[in-house]
């Protein structure tokens, strides 16, 4: 097999090394790197995501761009959605990242403030400009993960109509093995979970990853944003109280406690939908929800995730 160039290095080196491509620990295939951005436009019930795969091992980078509103709920008839899977590992590093289907990233503060951009690469559906503040730091699972909140502003032009961005957001990047093989999510023995935030403020929101051991969707990694105060989630149980006849979730719960003691009870209600496979092991039912928290309403995301068999499995047996 013929080796992937080397992940790319900002020459000056002054960045964070979570910000760059991170060199592969093992030669196996499955190693892989993700950068993802969200984004909404709450007062349009429109959701926006760019979600570049690299596969350093393999030397390719799949890349995708995802925009939905209620007027449609899959690749097929959202507003846009071009997935490319197979396009060549960048010479250029994350911080400053070019990809032959028009994405780019440039890091502007370390850990703290992205510039996005993406540009159509067949016509001139889609444009987009905008920029990521974070508004806490971010928070990392093990040594391979982080998922981090904050403030999306700039334009999409969807179409030719320009449409103005200014809403709390979110990113998270992976790096290590991932198998596209077996029944359950990346080997991790749950064949479902969630990943559900909200952003109020600087100052409030919440962040849970949940995955379902045979007990019910239970926490993995999180944190809590009360008055300001940040802490880790030491529980949560994440619970689709009503889904639609096609198995979108309706309204979730949130329920569990962060290492401070402090309880959380968020309530969402879904207002668009979105389902596709991610990546080739991963099938996401993404929407956009209203979160009620702390007396709080909230805009965020609810992720209804499963393996690629478990989601064939709930559509002949549909479960909560």
């Amino acid at each position: 097999m013929t080796s992937a160039p080397a992940p790319a290095t900002v020459p000056n080196g002054g960045g964070h090394p979570d910000d760059e491509l991170h060199a592969p620990s093992t030669g196996d295939p499955s190693w892989s790197e993700t950068c993802w951005f969200t984004f909404t436009v709450p007062e349009r019930e429109l959701s926006g995501q760019f979600y570049p795969y690299f596969l350093a091992n393999l030397g390719v980078v799949g890349a995708g761009a995802y925009f939905w509103d209620p007027s449609g709920d899959t690749p097929a008839s959202c507003r846009y959605a071009k997935n490319f899977w197979h396009l060549p590992f960048p010479t250029t590093p994350l911080t400053d990242l070019r990809l032959d289907n028009g994405l780019r990233y440039r890091c502007v503060r370390p850990q703290a403030e992205w510039e996005l951009a993406y540009d159509d690469p067949d016509g001139d559906e889609l444009h987009v400009e905008l920029r990521f503040t974070a508004v806490a730091p971010p928070n990392h699972l093990f040594e391979s993960h982080l998922d981090q909140p904050g403030r999306v502003t700039g334009t999409i032009v969807l179409h030719g109509e320009t449409i103005p961005v200014d809403s709390f957001g979110f990113r998270d990047r992976s790096w290590g093995p991932r198998t596209q093989f077996g029944p359950d999510l990346q080997a991790s023995g749950a064949d479902r979970g969630g990943y559900s935030y909200a952003t109020a403020s600087e100052a409030d929101g919440f962040h849970t990853i949940t995955m379902d051991w045979g007990t019910g969707c239970t926490n993995l990694h999180g944190y809590l944003l009360r008055d300001g105060t940040w802490s880790k989630l030491a529980t949560a149980e994440r619970v689709v109280t009503e889904r639609d006849a096609d198995g979108y979730p309706v309204t979730v719960t949130i329920d569990g406690a962060d290492e401070l003691g402090r309880e959380l009870h968020a309530v969402g209600t879904t207002r668009n939908r979105f389902a596709f496979f991610i990546n080739p092991n991963l099938f996401s039912r993404n929407c956009l929800t209203e979160w009620t928290f702390d007396g709080i309403t909230a805009w965020g995301e609810d992720h209804d995730n499963w393996s690629a068999s478990a989601i064939r499995r709930a559509h002949r047996d549909p479960v909560r």
